[in-house]
C-alpha cells in the first residue's frame, strides 16, 4: 500500500488498538483511509466504474475492517489484511454495477419451441432399466427417486447406513444413465 515504514506503523497501531488504545485505532483509520480511497479510485477508473462509488467503497471497507478487526492475527503485517478486505469490497461494488439486459421472451417464443421427443425417463423405460440393477439398488432407486423418500428413511427401512444409501443411489443412477445412453445410440 505505502512504504514499509507505513506498514510497520499500521501494524504497531493495530496492535495497540487491539490492546484497547482508541487513539491508536483512530490514527490507524486516518492513515489507511487515503490509501484505500486512492486504491478504490484507481480500480474504478481501470474498470470503467463511476468514480462516485469510491466513497461508498471506502466506507464499506472501513466498516468491514472495524467489524472484522478481531480476525487480524496480532503481530502479522496489517497491510495485506487491509488490502484483502479492500479488494473484496471493490469486487462487491463492481459486481453491483453490472447490468443485466432484459429481453421480453414473448418476442421470440416461437423460435424457442423444440421438437417434442419421447421422454426417455417414462415409467416403462425406468422399470425396464431397473431390472439391470441388483435388488437392493432397485429398491433404493424406487424409494428415493420414484416415491420421494429421504435417504434417512430408506436407511432405516433397509437397515443400512445413510451414507451407504446415498452412495448406492448415486452409483445406481450413474449405471442407469449409462444404460440409457447405450440404448439411445
Amino acid at each position: 500500500m505505502r512504504s514499509p515504514d507505513a506498514e510497520l506503523e499500521w501494524t504497531a497501531l493495530m496492535t495497540a488498538a487491539s490492546d484497547g488504545d482508541a487513539s491508536a485505532y483512530s490514527r490507524l483509520l486516518a492513515g489507511i483511509t487515503p490509501v484505500i480511497r486512492y486504491t478504490a479510485l484507481r480500480t474504478c477508473r481501470r474498470y470503467g466504474a463511476p468514480t462516485g462509488d469510491v466513497e461508498d467503497v471506502v466506507q464499506e471497507t472501513l466498516l468491514a475492517i472495524h467489524l472484522k478487526r478481531h480476525t487480524w492475527r496480532n503481530g502479522d503485517p496489517v497491510g495485506p489484511w487491509i488490502r484483502a478486505i479492500a479488494k473484496y469490497k471493490l469486487i462487491d461494488a463492481l459486481r453491483k454495477r453490472t447490468r443485466r439486459q432484459e429481453i421480453d421472451i414473448a418476442d421470440f417464443v416461437d423460435s424457442l419451441r423444440a421438437e417434442e421427443e419421447a421422454d426417455p425417463s417414462s415409467a416403462g423405460d425406468v422399470e425396464r432399466l431397473l431390472v439391470h440393477l441388483q435388488a437392493r439398488d432397485q429398491t433404493i432407486v424406487r424409494l428415493v427417486s420414484i416415491e420421494g423418500c429421504s435417504s434417512r428413511d430408506v436407511s432405516e427401512k433397509l437397515g443400512m447406513n445413510e451414507t451407504a444409501v446415498r452412495v448406492a443411489l448415486h452409483r445406481s443412477l450413474k449405471r442407469l444413465a449409462e444404460l440409457l445412453r447405450k440404448e439411445t445410440k
